[in-house]
């Protein structure tokens, strides 16, 4: 297979790491952040001259968050990114996600517009294209040999976050979602807004034990008793254990959940949660007989 069909119909993981190992073979460790509008507009030109990304551009437009364009006959390719959300690590993890599409899809469709919630919303079983342009921005922007590398023996806090959100220039959203791909146990990261979930991911362990929250199928009010709710309302605090029950009923009376939260400001507002679990404990350990 020619390098044309490898970019068009490789998996999001690979077209990222093998950009990433250039990127490293060219600055070393000093290419964080990194400068996804140089590399866009470089390696599409280089790579493929005659139908490349000619321009990445801020416009004021509200109907969509990211989007890629071609010309009539697709020799020339735009990116265009919202001024409304003008976070620079919205904007960095957009570009990255519309540079994406135009590696692995731009042989189906000739025009992208990516809102807000196909952007953030990796559950979204109906966008695999849009997925898959998010696991190519985040294994691109925060690869996860490096991601492993800045946790190190330490376990998430806000810190953390804070560190990455530097390192790697994006979101704190995006590094939550990154880190919940390595968390070694059951982990979700949720977000809030107005006492009411707008979305929830669960890792895998999480998914298989049942501790998820099924944000596309119903309205989940945030619980009265956690911490997203008294952060939502204004309180200053970030981290608390308590029982998991407030979030998932089925789980045992003594299983903790611990929570950590943030509330980020903006044009957007909203409550940024991870909720973390300790391991599911098999049915014969379940001592309560409210669990059934």
């Amino acid at each position: 297979m020619g390098t044309e069909g490898i970019a068009a119909h490789g998996a999001p993981k690979a077209q990222a790491i093998q950009l990433s190992k250039l990127l490293a073979q060219v600055f070393g460790g000093e290419r964080f952040p990194v400068d996804v509008e140089q590399l866009a507009l470089e390696y599409s030109k280089q790579r493929y001259p005659d139908s490349h990304i000619a321009r990445i551009e801020r416009l004021d437009a509200a109907s969509f968050e990211g989007c890629l364009k071609a010309n009539a006959d697709r020799s020339r390719w735009l990116i265009a990114y919202s001024a409304a959300h003008g976070s620079p690590g919205r904007v960095r993890f957009t570009v990255a996600h519309e540079f994406g599409h135009y590696l692995l899809h731009r042989s189906r469709q000739a025009l992208f517009e990516c809102t807000d919630s196909d952007i953030y919303d990796w559950d979204s079983p109906a966008r695999r294209m849009e997925a898959e342009a998010d696991t190519f921005a985040s294994y691109l922007l925060m690869p996860l040999d490096d991601f492993r590398s800045q946790l190190g023996a330490n376990t998430i806090s806000l810190e953390f976050l804070e560190h990455c959100r530097s390192r790697y220039g994006v979101s704190r959203m995006a590094c939550a979602l990154k880190w919940i791909e390595i968390a070694p146990r059951r982990a979700l990261v949720v977000v809030a807004r107005d006492g009411f979930l707008l979305w929830a991911r669960a890792n895998e362990a999480a998914f298989k034990s049942g501790a998820y929250l099924a944000t596309r199928r119903r309205t989940i009010e945030v619980p009265s008793r956690s911490l997203l709710a008294d952060i939502d309302a204004g309180s200053t605090a970030n981290h608390a254990v308590q029982s998991a029950r407030i979030w998932f009923p089925r789980e045992p009376q003594s299983m903790a959940v611990t929570e950590l939260a943030i509330r980020v400001d903006g044009p957007y507002p909203y409550v940024l949660g991870i909720l973390m679990l300790p391991e599911a404990q098999k049915p014969w350990e379940h001592t309560d007989t409210n669990d059934a």
